[in-house]
């Protein structure tokens, strides 16, 4: 669903357009198609036109089916075609495909009346096209009176006869309400108003002229800078750290989904299409199918992701971003479905080996598959790749609130095997932990109540967090009877130990984070103690399950029981491990 863009470059013809899947017989769009055909050959590793021969005219592909609907029956592999799934959902069967029955998702008696104003044609003029995708086409157009008098702006025009399923009615209806919600941050573009009429939703928007993200990849031949990337990246970072934080996750994030204010070099870039987006509480899952093949994430493939799903989706962006070329790429869309899920992206073709570390080290963190592990929006503006580009600003980190939680009502133990680790932290590491401490707003002592995370959440807050349940979630949390906490405290509730264990210094990190706690907080345990720290039911048999965890010779923690101890290990991990080892 192309949404507010000006008038793309013009490319030249041999030139690549699209960095969609080819999928020949996919009868459904991606959510943005383009009128010229592409030069663009299948075997290319590169969204790049050669620079050596001109490339065979191809007819322009067709590109990944992007969502699909839950049903109360075990999904098929995410490596298969989904078409007819997608094509029920919208309406578009054809009379010789099988379909998937889907209860009462058909026209008859759907309600299109979106309560929007019905007045679009008396406050704007329409002008030319500057999009067209599936459900819809942007035009500019021309304020004609209010506080718009006589400024240009984007309208999405969406024809309600596309609008053939319940689904599809409520997918325009919550990327309206996200779209006047999510108010505020200068890289969004802006969102004026929505009207309908008997035909056709208009929303209308800030016009963006200076075309694609994608456009400029293109016209610069497919690299940037470090110093040209960094910049586009904090820009990225910036506005998904702000959706994040209010609860909304964007789900089709990728270099058509970012457009240039102007023509100028240097111009300010803005997220726009939120047809796909979603509201997602710090502690919900979703499980539809989102997106577009070359940048969904692993675990939207396997139907259980959060916000880590879009860094994934910035991961892919900056790879490319920086040598030119897609990190995962098949001939198809089951194997670039297949690629996503097992294949690990290259770093030994030029030009990695001349970039730096920490470039490398930075796309690398973004596209790690266990999502747990991967940066978040607001730890990427905080890692040493960006340290010095002027003018960032780290924004509140959501995770800091789940970390917090868990580590309230962790063990005391564990309290005490995270304290060891946090200590462990590097310089860049405890900035970005500063940074966090110091938006909650500490007292003059230097201590943080549970109270202050509520303060300053709803200092920030949009009418998104109130939709997406992140205030309730944030509510919970201010309300725990918990004691102050310091910075050396902060840090050890903070702290991700999934996300260290993904860098290569995890081993020094926990080597020595044990050492410090051997030396302060080790002690002979009692099997019986340590099932009791862990809150272990009677039923577990906490010899058999705890006996590698305990040193036989002096009775005290085990480095691996220290790691799992770490990880924060619960009764429904252990029943889990024992009903496993009874099988």
């Amino acid at each position: 669903m192309g949404l507010c863009h000006g008038k793309p470059i013009e490319l030249q013809q041999n030139q690549a357009r699209d960095l969609s899947v080819p999928n020949e017989n996919d009868p459904t769009p991606n959510t943005r198609t383009t009128k010229s055909s592409s030069t663009f050959p299948f075997y290319s590793p590169s969204p790049l036109p050669s620079l050596f021969k001109t490339s065979p005219a191809i007819p322009s592909v067709n590109s990944t089916p992007l969502r699909i609907f839950k049903r109360p029956f075990p999904p098929p592999s995410p490596a298969k075609h989904i078409r007819a799934l997608l094509a029920r959902r919208h309406g578009s069967i054809k009379p010789n495909e099988a379909s998937i029955p889907e209860g009462s998702e058909c026209e008859v008696g759907l309600d299109k009346n979106f309560g929007f104003s019905k007045h679009f044609a008396s406050h704007y003029e329409l002008g030319e096209e500057v999009g067209r995708g599936h459900f819809g086409y942007t035009c500019s157009a021309k304020g004609k009176k209010g506080s718009l008098k006589g400024q240009d702006v984007a309208v999405k025009v969406i024809p309600k006869s596309k609008m053939t399923t319940a689904i599809a009615i409520e997918d325009v209806r919550r990327e309206v309400k996200i779209l006047r919600a999510l108010t505020g941050h200068k890289s969004l573009a802006e969102f004026y108003d929505a009207y309908e009429d008997d035909e056709n939703v208009y929303v209308v928007m800030e016009l963006c002229q200076g075309g694609e993200l994608l456009d400029r990849i293109l016209s610069r031949g497919g690299k940037y800078s470090e110093e040209d990337a960094k910049a586009v990246m904090v820009q990225i970072l910036s506005v998904v750290a702000f959706c994040h934080l209010q609860g909304v996750v964007h789900r089709d994030l990728k270099p058509e989904n970012f457009l240039f204010s102007t023509k100028d070099e240097n111009s300010p870039l803005k997220a726009i299409d939120f047809g796909l987006s979603d509201y997602v509480k710090p502690d919900e899952r979703l499980n539809d199918i989102v997106g577009s093949a070359y940048y969904v994430a692993p675990e939207v493939l396997h139907r259980s992701y959060g916000t880590e799903a879009d860094m994934w989706s910035i991961g892919v962006i900056a790879y490319i971003l920086l040598c030119g070329s897609r990190p995962f790429w098949a001939r198809t869309e089951s194997g670039i479905f297949r690629s996503v899920l097992k294949a690990d992206p290259s770093f030994d073709e030029a030009p990695w080996p001349s970039l730096s570390p920490e470039a490398i080290d930075f796309v690398k963190r973004l596209l790690n598959k266990d999502y747990r592990k991967r940066l978040t929006a607001a730890q990427a503006l905080s890692h040493p790749w960006l340290a010095n580009y002027h003018d960032i600003r780290i924004p509140q980190d959501m995770i800091i609130y789940r970390l917090v939680k868990a580590y309230i009502f962790s063990s005391s133990l564990r309290k005490s095997a995270l304290g060891g680790l946090a200590k462990t932290l590097t310089v860049s590491q405890l900035a970005y932990l500063r940074e966090q401490f110091m938006l909650l707003g500490p007292n003059k002592n230097g201590f943080i109540s549970m109270q202050n995370y509520k303060t300053a959440v709803t200092k920030i807050s949009t009418d998104a967090m109130k939709d997406s349940r992140v205030l309730d979630y944030v509510d919970m949390i201010g309300s725990l009877q918990y004691r102050k906490l310091d910075f050396e405290e902060f840090c050890a509730a903070a702290i991700s130990v999934h996300q260290l264990e993904g860098m290569d210094t995890w081993e020094q990190h926990a080597r020595r984070a044990y050492e410090l706690f051997e030396k302060d907080g080790n002690r002979p345990i009692m099997i019986e103690e340590l099932a009791s720290e862990l809150g272990l039911s009677p039923s577990v048999p906490v010899h058999v399950v705890l006996q590698d965890w305990i040193r036989h010779a002096d009775g005290k923690l085990s480095f691996l029981g220290f790691v799992r101890l770490l990880h924060g290990v619960s009764s429904r991990t252990f029943q889990k491990a024992q009903f496993g080892s009874q099988q």
